[in-house]
């Protein structure tokens, strides 16, 4: 089978651990070839995600690489079996690679962290405000229905038995952008307060009043791994993503979320009795805009 020319993030990230142990156990490329009866070409291209590598000559490499037994060897081996198949596949001919890999970056993380200046989070979006956005890209009528399709059907992930823990900071100027008309907009707002019933979902708000802090500007989302040495963190920009792999920085983003955390409003609790808010907080806030609209 010839190299890929569009690895997935999984064939990369896969390639980029193998790589890491690699040089960290002092083997050169030549010497991991003899491990698995290949060429250096082949581990070349085995660490830059553009071919597959074996599930014995994987757990052979890692052997060789000390990796220990525990959630990085099991994590590493699973990158591997798994074949990246899954409900995105459908939208191949329609969504590049990057919204292929976020689709599957959030299908098999272990949890998800989210932060969002701009715009409600797009897991969180309702067809309609999710169309109204998608609007703005000045695409035929048709492509659009597969995007709102393609966004709604990431949202398995919390609607699926177990749904995978989900925790999201949402700046108040999101809440307060008006997406579409004023009904799109009450109707998204309600949506979050529903979403925010199901045991594995945190919302909370990031208010005005809070004032400036050097992570409110940026949205970006963290993916948990089996271990933290596997979380990816999914950056966004204006006209691409960015992906970081490396344990310090997705720690870093880790230890900015949660001062975000301890900056917001208090959760979402929808099952609060409205006697018992005794201050501001992210669900009467959500209201309050509701109304407003």
């Amino acid at each position: 089978m010839p190299p890929r020319s569009q690895p997935s993030e999984r064939h990369r990230r896969l390639g980029a651990e193998l790589r890491k142990l690699r040089l960290s156990a002092g083997l050169s490329g030549d010497q991991a070839a003899a491990l698995i009866d290949a060429d250096r070409g082949r581990v070349s291209n085995i660490e830059a995600g553009r071919v597959d590598v074996p599930r014995n000559g994987l757990h052979k490499l890692l052997r060789a690489y000390g990796c220990p037994d525990g959630p990085l060897f099991d994590g590493l081996m699973a990158m591997a079996q798994d074949r990246g198949k899954g409900w995105w596949d459908e939208y191949r001919d329609v969504m590049r690679r990057p919204a292929l890999d976020l689709a599957e970056l959030e299908s098999r993380a272990t949890h998800i962290r989210n932060h969002e200046p701009l715009v409600i989070p797009g897991i969180l979006q309702t067809a309609e405000y999710a169309r109204s956005v998608c609007e703005t890209f000045d695409e035929p009528d048709a492509q659009l229905d597969r995007y709102v399709r393609f966004r709604m059907d990431r949202q398995r992930i919390l609607e699926r038995q177990p749904g995978t823990p989900y925790h999201a900071v949402i700046q108040e100027g999101a809440l307060r952008t008006r997406v579409g008309s004023p009904e799109i907009m009450r109707r998204q707002l309600r949506r979050l307060i529903e979403i925010a019933r199901l045991p594995h979902v945190t919302l909370q708000v990031f208010p005005f009043e809070a004032g400036p802090y050097s992570g409110v500007s940026r949205s970006f989302s963290i993916f948990g791994g089996p271990t933290p040495a596997l979380d990816t963190v999914r950056l966004e920009q204006a006209v691409a993503s960015a992906i970081l792999r490396d344990e310090e920085e997705t720690s870093r983003y880790g230890r900015i979320f949660t001062k975000l955390t301890e900056l917001a409003l208090p959760r979402v609790d929808p099952e609060a009795r409205p006697e018992s808010h005794d201050g501001r907080d992210s669900l009467t806030l959500i209201q309050h805009l509701m109304y407003a609209f």
